[in-house]
Parts: C-alpha cells; structure tokens; sequence
C-alpha cells in the first residue's frame, strides 16, 4: 500500500510538472490571465486537491459502463473533440429511414463519435418524436450506434405541461406548476415515467443500459422554452432540476444517466452559474451557440471563445467535463466554416465534443432547406475532409478504437 501511494504521488509530482513547464512557457493568454494564475492553479492541484485527477459521476450508484464511459470521455478531452450531429442516422438530405446511411458517413466514409437525439413527444407516449421520427426505430439507432462505440446524447423538447403548449410556450409560472405542491406535479411525474421507461430500455449486447448524456432543460440561461429565464426564477430551475434527478435515479433506478447542464447567451461565470442546481446533481458543463449570417464570422468565434474561457474555468474549478452541446451555421454557406471558423473558435479548448444540429433537408413549413452537416456534394463538403483529418477531431471509427466503454 506504502509502495502504490509514492507511486502515484511521483506520477503526480511529474504530470503536474509537466503541465506547468508547458503552460508557463506558452500559457493559453488572454486579459483575464496570467502566469501566476497557472502557477497557483497548479500548486493548488499538486499540493491542496490530490483528489482533481479523477473523475467520477454525481450518481454515486452510476454504472460501470456510464463511469468508464465519462472518465474515458474526460481523458480524452485533453487532447481531443469528438464531432457529434443531430438525427444523423434517421435521415438527411434528401433521403430518409436508409440502412447505414448517414450525410456525415457519405462525405467522409465514418459515422460521428456522438449521436444526438430528442425525446420530444415521449411524455405523451407518442409513436414518433417531435421531429417525426419513430422512438422505436431511434432505439434501433441509438443501440447500433452504441455497438459500434458511438457515444449517445438525448434532449428533451417537452411540451408546455400547464397550457399543453409546446416548448416555445413561454407562459408564466409553468415550472412553479410542475414542483412538488403544483397543480401539474401528478402530470410531471406520469411525463417522467415515460421518459424513464424508453431511457431504461436502451440496453447493449449483454442487456446492460447503454450510458445516456442526458441534457434536460437545455439552453436554460435563454428566454424561448417554458423553462427559460421569462418563464421561471433561478431558484424554481434549481429546484426543478434537483427533483427530475432525484426521481430518475432513485425511484425509477436510472444510473446510466450523465445529466449535462446546457446554457446558452451568457457573459458572465455568475449568469452561467444563476440557475446552476449543485454539483451533485450535474456532470458535464456545455452551451449552445450557432453562426446566422456569413458577416457574422468573426464575432461567433470571438463569442464562443469568450464563453469557452468561462466554461474552461468553471469546469476546472469543479472537476467537471465541458461540452459544445449544439451548434451549426444552417446550409453552411462558408465552404471553410469546418477548419476556419468551428475549429478556430474551439480548438484551444477541452470541449468533450461539438455537435451540429440536424439535417432535415428542405421543409416546406419554412420553405428553405434545414441543414446544419454536409452532404456529397455540399459547398462544405472539402473542407468538412479536411475537419475530419485533423488528428484532434474524433468520429465513430476512433472511439471504437480507443474502447471508450472499457
């Protein structure tokens, strides 16, 4: 035992001094930074938290592939993103419901590492999600994907429980109506039920639940969802938070759950953190953030790097992984944007991964074509090549290489 903790105190001693040499001969500068500050910061790992090199889940019960997974997936962040899109295997441009088909795969010949999908629609127990897709050929996915070693990320567009408005009802005082002692609590309850009982389905080959990130109540710093701040308090958010956890891990047993905190639009640590429900209840960091117009390059880089830095800060601080949870510049009309302007804005960061939204091809509902991934043929679609050669960016193919679930 003597012999394994001096073993480990070197290793630590000599990863700490390493970081140090690097950081403090070329450190990550900015105004807000300096030499000192990495200084101190490494000090205080090597010396005041022995504890800052693990990683483990707020789910004390989490399982064993949901801890790999997130100690995998945190180590990697180190040194690498994996690209992740939207409904990549349902659909894309111009066609639907294809065996293996995926716009990534045909323009690079490999799967994303990270698969997003939305449970929009479950609360109802519909057959189809909000985007359509069937939630029973989505399992079929997501548990090919997981075979594969693809990493699986769910959302939650629910609707308006008060008014039975979508997510974009932004009435007032519907979370106070969902929280222990509301008038919609019972229905909060039944919609978490089936939530729960689709997430706990999703099993692998050995009938064990496949690791969820899950991210709940995203974009909660925004303005636009029943849960957004013109609808709710800080400390309802929190409250609300803390109680859907609570119920999913320990009435329902969920513990393959990685529950991401996700905000969007903040300018500040304190504004990141306003409705923050405790460490304990949250293990990943993430924001959203998307490109609108072609003029608009410079100041998307510029402000996903501000809000990067506080990510990167408060992630340190807490010991937790930090995520670009979605993103995208829809039709991508910049033949460069992949390797000018996303990999410019995010590659001086430990994000976990980035992930676009999805490809749904022309809607006639808005009248243009809805699609944040290239396809064969895409204005993109080189430079979308060039992304994926670069040796920081992970697909499907290099997670399963690297046995992320082990």
């Amino acid at each position: 035992m003597l012999y394994s903790r001096q073993y480990f105190n070197s290793i630590r001693v000599l990863s700490v001094f390493s970081l140090c040499t690097k950081y403090l001969t070329n450190p990550p500068m900015n105004k807000n930074n300096s030499k000192v500050y990495y200084l101190l910061f490494f000090i205080n790992i090597l010396f005041l938290n022995p504890t800052a090199f693990s990683q483990e889940l707020s789910d004390s019960l989490a399982s064993k592939e949901a801890k790999t997974l997130y100690k995998n997936l945190y180590q990697l962040s180190k040194t690498h993103t994996i690209f992740g899109h939207q409904d990549d295997l349902a659909y894309g441009v111009n066609w639907k419901y294809e065996k293996r088909r995926s716009d990534i795969k045909d323009v690079v010949g490999d799967y994303p590492g990270i698969y997003g999908w939305d449970i929009g629609k479950i609360e109802h127990q519909s057959p189809l999600n909000i985007d359509k897709v069937p939630f029973n050929k989505m399992k079929k996915y997501i548990k090919q994907s997981y075979k594969r070693g693809g990493v699986i990320t769910l959302s939650w567009h629910f609707d308006n429980p008060l008014t039975s408005g979508s997510s974009w009802d932004t009435t007032k005082n519907t979370v106070a109506s969902i929280l222990p002692g509301g008038v919609k609590h019972q229905l909060y309850i039944t919609w978490l039920d089936n939530a729960a009982k689709f997430m706990g389905k999703l099993k692998g080959k050995h009938r064990t639940q496949i690791p969820i990130l899950f991210r709940p109540f995203h974009e909660i710093t925004g303005n636009w969802f029943w849960w957004g701040t013109d609808s709710s308090s800080p400390e309802e958010m929190k409250l609300i938070w803390r109680f859907t956890v609570d119920y999913l891990r320990n009435t329902k047993k969920l513990h393959n759950l990685i529950y991401v905190y996700n905000a969007n639009n903040f300018g500040s640590e304190e504004e990141f953190l306003e409705r923050y429900p405790g460490d304990d209840v949250v293990d990943v960091l993430s924001f959203d953030m998307y490109q609108f117009q072609l003029e608009d390059k410079l100041s998307f880089i510029q402000n996903v790097k501000n809000q990067a830095e506080i990510l990167t800060k408060v992630g340190t601080e807490k010991n937790k992984m930090i995520a670009f949870a979605e993103t995208g510049f829809e039709q991508i009309p910049d033949p460069t944007w992949w390797t000018q302007t996303l990999w410019e804005a995010i590659k001086d960061y430990p994000f976990s991964y980035v992930l676009v939204w999805r490809n749904a091809g022309f809607m006639p509902s808005i009248n243009k074509s809805h699609y944040y991934g290239p396809y064969r043929g895409q204005t993109s679609s080189d430079d979308f090549i060039k992304f994926y050669q670069n040796e920081k960016t992970l697909f499907e193919k290099d997670l399963s290489q690297k046995n992320i679930y082990k």
